[in-house]
C-alpha cells in the first residue's frame, strides 16, 4: 500500500511543474523543500498531540468549541505554519526565486512532503479504500492550500522586490493565514458530525478547487520576474 500513498503526490506535482514554463527550478532546492516539508509531518504531530492532550482538560471531545479549535488551531495551523515556516526558510532569498510563478511550485513541494510521509503512515495498515479517498481528498487538499500559499507568497516577494514593504507584509500574512482558514473549514466540514455539512464540504471543495486552477493558470500565463 505504500506505494499507492507515494503516486498521488508525483502525479500533482508533475502537473504543477510542467506549468513552470519559463524557467524550471533547481532539483537540489525542490528536494530539500520536499524533505524538510515531510519533517513537518512529524512536529505537526507532536505539537498537536500535545495541545490537544492539554485542551481535553478543559473541553469535551464532542463539543463544538473543541472541534473548531481542533481542526483550524491544533490542525490546520500548526500543519500550514509549518510549511509556511519551511517554505518561507529555503526560499526567500534564494537566487533562484526569481519568477512570481515559482512560488506556487516551492509552496506544492514543501506541502507535497508533508502529504506523502503523512499517506505513508496512514496507509502502512490501510486498505485499497483508505488508498483511494486520501489520493482523491487529503493529497489534491494539501496541494490547493499550497497553491493559495504560493500565490501569495509570490505575490508577496514581486511586492518586496518593488519596494513595496505594505504589500509584501500583507501578502506575506495572507500566504499563511489564507491556507489555515481553508485547512481549517476542510477539516472541520468532515469532522463536526453534521450531515449538512458534508454538503458544505462538497461545495467548498469545488469552488476552492476551481479557484485554484484559475490561479495556477493565471499565474503560468501571467509569470510575473521579480529580479
Amino acid at each position: 500500500m505504500v506505494w499507492l500513498a507515494i503516486i498521488p503526490s508525483i502525479v500533482l506535482f508533475i502537473m504543477i511543474w510542467r506549468k513552470d514554463k519559463i524557467e524550471k527550478e533547481p532539483a537540489g532546492l525542490l528536494i530539500k523543500l520536499f524533505l524538510f516539508g515531510a519533517l513537518t509531518t512529524v512536529s505537526a504531530g507532536v505539537i498537536g498531540m500535545g495541545a490537544q492532550y492539554l485542551l481535553l482538560n478543559f473541553l469535551d471531545e464532542k463539543s463544538m468549541v473543541f472541534i473548531i479549535i481542533d481542526n483550524f488551531l491544533l490542525t490546520a495551523l500548526v500543519e500550514e505554519g509549518g510549511k509556511y515556516f519551511v517554505l518561507k526558510k529555503a526560499t526567500w532569498k534564494h537566487p533562484a526565486f526569481n519568477y512570481t510563478f515559482d512560488a506556487v511550485v516551492y509552496a506544492v513541494c514543501s506541502s507535497l512532503g508533508f502529504a506523502t510521509l503523512e499517506n505513508i503512515l496512514y496507509l502502512i495498515d490501510g486498505d485499497l479504500g483508505t488508498a483511494v479517498g486520501r489520493g482523491l481528498l487529503s493529497v489534491p487538499g494539501h496541494v490547493i492550500f499550497a497553491v493559495f500559499m504560493g500565490y501569495y507568497y509570490g505575490m508577496a516577494k514581486y511586492a518586496s522586490v518593488g519596494g513595496d514593504d505594505r504589500g509584501c507584509r500583507s501578502n506575506l500574512r495572507k500566504a499563511l493565514w489564507v491556507p489555515v482558514l481553508l485547512h481549517g473549514m476542510y477539516d472541520f466540514c468532515l469532522s463536526s458530525g453534521y450531515d449538512a455539512f458534508l454538503v458544505v464540504f462538497i461545495v467548498f471543495v469545488v469552488i476552492m478547487s476551481v479557484l485554484a486552477i484559475r490561479k495556477v493558470r493565471n499565474m503560468s500565463k501571467n509569470d510575473n520576474m521579480i529580479s
